[in-house]
């Protein structure tokens, strides 16, 4: 039997919600509505213009641009030509941006009118980068100068011929960040992101009948594929935007009556907290999903006072698995708060101590998983691919517990990750940058409970003998040299850092002592 038979790839599953759905709206962002019969024969010719510029199967293509219409295209496109997403966050600055187009090898980067300046930046530092792409966005713009043009691809007459496409090849590569201060790539095949979108419509009960909005970043793998691909795969109606802002995410869920929305505690506090929400109708909302940190309890008790028809759901997970490893669901928002759930419909979890044996309820140890959602590995890095799967299990390199009705709780992160605002930052890199003020003698970057950010990137410096340093400077320095959202919000000045008689520094024993400073 001849393997095309038996192929279940990203690109075949939207082509399969059009013959079923071929005219239900699929998505609209700014003035752009197409129905899925209309995506599905757009990504077509976008796909036959891409082979025109020379992407062929296993090409890796870097996407350096803000949620749209033009975006979502190009992800399935991508896919059905057998090439590789790499998705790149828009925040980072050029030498972070470069540093991933380098080592992921890319001679094609899509971007929009709004990144363009910074994608031609990163692309001029030692990259290999050849040919850019230029990608509409939510709102109206022109086409960037030397760039091929998404209308004049998407309008490719070309037959796009069969790719020698199989469900196992790489479908995306999505850098995450982890302790060290190079991020790591990790790589997805099409069968892995597939397993992921069932246990997602299963478990978060993505649905046909979801009129769903997605505002947070589709660079990263929550947005893009815990919500916007089970959608397309399940056939929902799907609004985008680029502006996750209370006063343009509310007039938006009223207007189109949104049923459903994901966005991590932070932006969920700020809707909170936003006066448009009393003068609002939400009555459509139904259904609510979080991640990316805990949502504080306070929070989850006045968003069930003030949205009583929303029910909620709490993912956790990390871009290894696709991303989606457990999931606590409505019923126990206010049961068991605070807690990631249990493991999702293709995951097997447990918590493990450092010999890899079950762990006794309450005791802490490492979570670990098992799913056909998990990466090949990282690209280019066989020794942290060895590590990450040591003992036939991935370690997520988080620590937790585990209850006696196997709901997994986070209680801390094994590799010193922040989580604020919704994205990762690695303490390490932090610290790097900041050691590179000559003033400073020590630093311990830690994240405290916030407010705003959940988590707040926090810096607590020991400044050299004779030495001055100010918060300010600390915070200008990272701001200019990476991401602001990696910057610390707070600077706390210390003589010294709490160690043990091994000199290793006890960041938990900092994190007590400043939590309620």
């Amino acid at each position: 039997m001849h393997p095309a038979t038996r192929r279940q790839a990203l690109g075949d599953i939207l082509r399969r919600t059009a013959i079923r759905l071929p005219n239900k709206l699929a998505v609209h962002c700014g003035d752009t509505r197409w129905t899925y019969a209309e995506l599905d024969a757009l990504v077509t010719r976008l796909a036959a213009g891409l082979a025109r510029l020379g992407i062929g199967h296993g090409d890796r293509v870097a996407v350096l641009a803000r949620n749209s219409h033009g975006f979502a295209a190009l992800r399935f496109a991508l896919a059905r030509l057998g090439a590789v997403l790499v998705p790149i966050n828009f925040m980072l600055k050029a030498d972070e941006v470069a540093y991933i187009l380098r080592h992921a090898g890319t001679k094609t980067l899509a971007t929009d009118s709004g990144l363009a300046e910074l994608a031609r930046a990163a692309a001029t530092l030692d990259t290999q980068v050849a040919q850019f792409i230029w990608l509409p966005s939510e709102d109206p713009s022109q086409p960037v100068a030397g760039m091929a043009s998404f209308d004049k691809l998407a309008a490719c007459p070309d037959a796009l011929p069969e790719p020698p496409l199989q469900s196992t090849d790489l479908a995306q590569i999505v850098y995450t960040s982890g302790t060290e201060s190079s991020p790591k790539g990790a790589m997805l095949t099409h069968d892995a992101v597939l397993w992921q979108y069932v246990s997602c419509c299963i478990n978060a009960e993505v649905a046909e009948r979801d009129v769903a909005l997605h505002a947070l970043p589709l660079y990263h793998c929550a947005q893009l594929d815990v919500f916007f691909g089970p959608a397309i795969y399940i056939g929902s109606e799907n609004h985008i935007t680029s502006k996750p802002t209370p006063d343009n995410l509310l007039p938006m869920m009223a207007a189109h009556g949104i049923t459903s929305f994901f966005a991590p505690p932070t932006v969920w506090i700020a809707l909170l907290r936003s006066p448009l929400l009393d003068q609002t109708d939400l009555s459509k909302l139904a259904k609510g999903y979080y991640g990316a940190s805990i949502m504080p309890v306070e929070v989850l008790k006045e968003l069930a006072r003030r949205l009583p028809q929303v029910r909620l759901w709490n993912l956790y997970g990390q871009t290894e698995i696709a991303p989606l490893a457990t999931l606590l669901g409505p019923d126990d928002q206010l049961r068991k708060p605070g807690s990631a759930g249990r493991a999702v419909l293709n995951v097997e979890t447990r918590v493990v101590d450092d010999q890899m044996r079950d762990v006794a309820v309450g005791e802490v140890g490492e979570i670990v998983h098992r799913s056909p959602h998990l990466m090949l590995g990282y690209f280019h890095d066989d020794e942290r691919t060895r590590a990450a799967f040591e003992g036939d299990w991935f370690h997520s390199g988080d620590l937790g517990t585990i209850d006696d009705e196997g709901y997994v709780s986070v209680v801390d992160r094994k590799k010193d990750m922040i989580k604020s605002g919704g994205e990762n930052v690695a303490s390490r890199e932090v610290e790097e940058m900041i050691y590179r003020l000559p003033q400073v003698s020590e630093v311990a970057v830690i994240g405290l409970p916030d407010p705003k950010w959940v988590e707040a990137v926090t810096a607590v410096v020991v400044v050299k003998a004779g030495q001055e340093l100010a918060e300010i400077d600390v915070i200008t320095h990272c701001e200019a040299h990476m991401a602001k959202f990696k910057a610390p919000k707070r600077v706390i000045f210390a003589d010294q850092l709490p160690k043990n008689p091994s000199g290793k520094l006890l960041k938990r024993e900092l994190r007590q002592l400043h939590v309620s400073a």
